[in-house]
């Protein structure tokens, strides 16, 4: 597959959720069997249960990509959610994003100190959210592999905020 097929199927999706953003909405890819398939296949790349112990995901939708990456790996997968919504001992870290502010928590026992970690979401935008998880993965002693995202707004220079950590993204605009 393509990655063409799969930027084809992205529906642009104009003022959602506030005035001025151009939301990006990967509900026909993730509807698509086949498309769903080939983005999970590309997410995963080279990688393999010999070089990664755990796929981490984003909330929300990078737990879709993340669970899905995390058993074509056959290892483990480990939830950063947002504040409030974990139940056991978090370690929590405050962003802005490109319309708001939020915090994220990881459980503070989610990985385990040097476990090669591939963190993985649905948009790298701002960059704020994924900084955020970056963060927490260090703080949890987790080996940052790659960053992986689905899509990056390459204009709004999210990038750079993820200093030292290899990024790529399937689609870029």
């Amino acid at each position: 597959m393509v990655l063409d097929e799969l930027g084809d199927a992205i529906r642009n999706v104009p003022d959602f959720p506030e005035k001025g953003i151009q939301f990006k909405d990967i509900t026909p890819v993730l509807s698509d069997a086949r498309l769903l398939d080939g983005c999970i296949s590309h997410l995963v790349g080279e990688h393999s249960p010999d070089t990664i112990d755990v796929v981490a995901g984003i909330d929300a939708r990078g737990f879709i990509f993340g669970a899905a990456m995390a058993r074509e790996l056959s290892v483990g997968f480990v939830p950063i959610r947002k504040k409030g919504k974990l139940p056991w001992d978090t370690y929590e870290e405050s962003y802005d994003l490109e319309y708001g502010s939020n915090t994220i928590a990881i459980h503070k026992d989610a990985v385990l100190k040097g476990q090669r970690v591939l963190l993985v979401d649905d948009l790298l935008a701002t960059g704020g959210t994924a900084a955020a998880a970056v963060n927490l993965l260090k703080k949890v002693g987790g080996e940052l592999i790659e960053s992986i995202f689905f899509i990056e707004l390459g204009f709004l220079n999210g990038r750079s905020k993820l200093e030292n950590v290899p990024v790529r993204a399937l689609l870029k605009y």
